[in-house]
């Protein structure tokens, strides 16, 4: 019985590592790239996709021995999203944040191993619109993942992630992520593409259970953290905190300059 628990444990995990394998960069995904990425045999790799297949977690690709996420990924991503409480509470908050800021304005929660677009807000106002598609997930260095990574409760999580990385890039992202525990937000400056982010975390009652960011070009937000537009997503941040029952904690920098008692 033993034996067959582990086993049953085994198919599981390796079922979660190959639905993890999707997302907006990876629609769709063939046999030989599973097998590839998560070297294991072809043979076995080819059994779970088509048992996958099924069971409805899988739907069969354009392409030939070829999987995209199926109706029953579909139905049940749909129906987790819609049951987070802050789905239903961030719409307001984001469209207040664009009327402030003037730019795009987005909401992501936290998925395998980093943050996934959820919600977002244009802009229908000014000319130029910076958007970032829903479902999309964020790597480790962008300000939404950085402000997730610096108040995640799970430290060995943010060590696994972080070593990961290549040496020179971990370095900088520590740095960023202590900025982040100092000034409450993470502030990812002008890329070379002229796209700056200001996010801050959201705190429900059991930790951090999202991020706010608003998105814009280098002209339209400046990265300073007290620019009008850094104020106004760390107002909404602590807003929306509010609302879901969390607490959001006070910055060090603003402990360290407060006077002893």
């Amino acid at each position: 019985m033993a034996e067959q628990g582990q086993s049953d444990i085994q198919a599981v995990s390796r079922m979660a590592q190959m639905l993890g394998l999707f997302g907006p960069e990876a629609p769709e995904l063939s046999v030989s790239e599973a097998t590839e990425r998560l070297r294991l045999n072809r043979t076995t790799v080819h059994r779970y996709l088509t048992s996958m297949t099924a069971a409805g977690l899988l739907e069969r690709g354009g392409q030939p021995a070829s999987y995209t996420p199926g109706s029953l990924m579909i139905q049940l991503g749909a129906f987790a999203i819609g049951q987070r409480r802050i789905i239903q509470l961030a719409p307001d908050h984001l469209r207040e944040l664009t009327e402030r800021t003037g730019v795009t304005s987005v909401l992501s929660l936290w998925g395998l191993s980093g943050p996934v677009v959820s919600l977002v807000e244009e802009d229908a106002v000014h000319g130029t619109i910076v958007t970032v598609r829903v479902g999309s997930q964020l790597p480790l260095h962008t300000a939404q993942a950085i402000a997730f990574l610096a108040y995640l409760p799970d430290q060995l999580q943010v060590d696994r992630l972080l070593a990961s990385l290549p040496t020179t890039q971990r370095a900088g992202l520590v740095e960023r992520i202590e900025t982040t525990r100092t000034t409450g937000l993470s502030i990812y400056p002008a890329n070379p593409r002229g796209i700056s982010v200001i996010a801050a975390p959201v705190f429900a009652d059991s930790g951090v259970c999202a991020t706010i960011a608003a998105i814009g070009t280098d002209r339209m937000l400046p990265s300073a953290p007290d620019a009008q537009a850094a104020v106004a997503a760390r107002e909404t941040a602590m807003a929306l905190t509010k609302e879901m029952g969390g607490t959001w904690p006070v910055p060090r920098a603003t402990r360290a300059s407060s006077p002893s008692d």
